[in-house]
């Protein structure tokens, strides 16, 4: 079975950095567009940035030119690097994967179990 698992989430100071990531665990055959979502207490979950399978990316406006994603599709692997971070980007952190292609099969809408980020200021 394929799991999501995020992690690099931590504390920092305002202005500080973290980098994300999140690795796909079991046999994949391909992973196509990954999402990262975000959440933070009493808000709704929104969108921070994806990533297809070749590389086209997206952000939100509240983190362009802030964070970029990438990712690594020999290791299953996308990454959230966060710069210049700001109490505001204080959420859980989650990465969500759209279709996930195994030999068994094809999964959607898969969810990791998220990572904290907090910013203090």
């Amino acid at each position: 079975q394929v799991q999501l698992v995020e992690s690099g989430g931590g504390l920092v100071q305002a202005g500080g950095s973290l980098r994300l990531s999140c690795a796909a665990s079991g046999s994949i055959v391909s992973i196509n567009l990954i999402n990262w979502f975000r959440q933070a207490p009493g808000k709704q979950r929104e969108l921070v940035a994806r990533i297809t399978n070749s590389g086209n990316t997206d952000y939100a406006d509240s983190v362009k030119g802030r964070f970029t994603i990438s990712r690594d599709n020999a290791k299953n692997t996308v990454y959230l690097q966060m710069n210049r971070l700001n109490p505001e980007d204080t959420a859980i952190y989650y990465c969500n994967a759209n279709r996930i292609e195994t030999p068994r099969g094809v999964t959607f809408d898969s969810w990791g179990q998220g990572t904290q980020v907090t910013v203090s200021s």
